[in-house]
């Protein structure tokens, strides 16, 4: 082919990541209507299996990637001129975003009585087996071990028959305390810690590459997971907690789109190339209901498409991905309090409300330490002395809420490090303008498929 020819023929037009787990997300819808609507059983069984794989996959590199992430990004820390100004302007940032969000979901559950309007008996309510508290907290900053490996057991006794079910889990909150504690030691160790330093580096994008591996299977696992959902919860299940539910959506909704937007004016920056950068991690988010699996996506949309600096990025993004929730831990636990509050009866006053808020902005981490926002949930619960047997009844439609949940965190743990960026002159205007394309170097990141 002549060269002119190869000019005028037509390019391949691009699928892009976030169109084809937005298709994911819909061919899941139709599958699990039509596996609930027909009863079809084989159907919710490979739907179940699918999605479970899906996220059996992005936990299994949960480890490597936090530790690794954590431990490069404090080292990368030398390379940045006012690293500690950086550090803890960003915690301020968190601690800003996660009060207005808490804010905003007081608001939306006294404006609409969620609890007051929810057809659902409490009679039958039972206490979850994982709870949170301030004392469960604080031990969990203290790692049991070098990988935060936790055992848990359940006894069941069938016919005088008992038998006893254990599972592993990792506690990532004790990740992020040994990431952020060999990172600083091996700055303080020097010259001698460049070869454990490496060897980190290299790890961490030997993790990164399996995890962009697992990404690209996103659609498929979107379509399961999202499927599964609507073939075992369906109206059903949500209708006697319409409002609540309603309500959680909304509150995401008015964070991410009202509140992100408004601070990106505010600093003066394009709200459309913002969510253009990092849409694909949002998307991402919504179906993988994980904000460490989505970690690499975030990571690369920030740096790569919102002009971040990359040494501090490798900073706050993860650091935001194991402690920024806005959504996990502002405005899901403060509609809920509100509504386990209405369903049992008990009357909140100002007080209540500024110890949400507090629990919000101050425990947030603890959605790292256990099992994410059930646990925060109790902990707020138990902070304000509501009954914890109110967790169970929302239990059932988590996984529904869970999806704008994580959208949410992932949107604000790209936001904070852009907002702090461009506060102190190191964001990239021309790569966040998208006037610099992104660089073809782009080591792990993903490309979209092409048709």
């Amino acid at each position: 082919m002549s060269t002119t020819a190869a000019a005028a023929a037509p390019a391949r037009r691009r699928f892009p990541f976030w169109a084809q787990v937005l298709s994911g997300l819909v061919a899941g819808v139709v599958l699990g209507f039509v596996a609930r609507t027909f009863t079809v059983g084989w159907l919710t069984t490979t739907l179940t299996t699918v999605g479970t794989i899906f996220v059996q996959l992005l936990r299994v590199l949960v480890v490597p990637l936090v530790l690794t992430a954590l431990i490069v990004s404090i080292t990368q820390l030398r390379k940045v001129t006012n690293a500690a100004r950086l550090a803890v302007q960003t915690l301020i940032w968190f601690a800003i975003t996660a009060l207005v969000s808490v804010g905003i979901g007081i608001t939306l559950g006294l404006l609409t009585n969620p609890g007051a309007s929810a057809s659902i008996g409490t009679d039958g309510a039972r206490a979850v087996a994982t709870q949170g508290s301030w004392l469960d907290f604080l031990k969990s900053l203290v790692p049991a071990n070098i990988f935060g490996l936790e055992v848990s057991s359940q006894t069941a006794n069938t016919a005088g028959n008992i038998a006893v079910t254990s599972s592993l889990s990792f506690n990532v909150l004790q990740l992020v305390v040994l990431g952020i504690a060999l990172g600083a030691a091996a700055l303080a160790v020097g010259e001698k810690a460049q070869p454990f330093i490496t060897f980190t580096e290299s790890v961490l994008s030997v993790s990164q590459k399996l995890v962009w591996w697992v990404i690209k299977l996103a659609p498929i696992g979107s379509a399961a997971l999202i499927g599964k959902a609507v073939a075992s919860y369906g109206w059903d299940l949500l209708a006697p907690l319409g409002v609540f539910t309603l309500d959680v959506y909304l509150g995401c909704a008015l964070v991410m789109f009202g509140l992100y937007p408004a601070l990106l004016k505010l600093n003066g920056l394009s709200v459309r190339r913002f969510f253009a950068g990092a849409w694909e991690a949002i998307v991402f988010a919504f179906v993988s209901r994980s904000s460490i699996g989505t970690l690499p996506l975030t990571q690369s949309a920030t740096v790569d498409k919102l002009g971040v600096q990359r040494e501090y990025a490798s900073f706050a993004v993860p650091l935001g991905a194991t402690t920024k929730m806005d959504g996990c831990a502002a405005i899901y636990p403060a509609l809920a309090a509100i509504t386990v509050a209405q369903l049992f009866g008990v009357e909140l006053n100002l007080t209540h409300y500024l110890l949400i808020a507090f629990v919000a902005v101050v425990g947030s981490a603890a959605t790292a330490g256990l099992t994410g926002a059930v646990v925060m949930l109790t902990l707020t619960l138990s902070t304000l002395g509501l009954p914890l047997e109110g967790v169970g009844l929302l239990l059932a439609i988590d996984p529904i809420l869970d999806m704008a949940r994580t959208a949410t965190n992932v949107a604000g743990q790209a936001l904070v490090p852009t907002l702090v960026a461009k506060r102190n002159g190191i964001l990239d205007q021309d790569r966040y303008d998208g006037v610099k394309a992104v660089e073809p170097a782009r080591a792990a990141a993903p490309q979209p498929v092409t048709v």
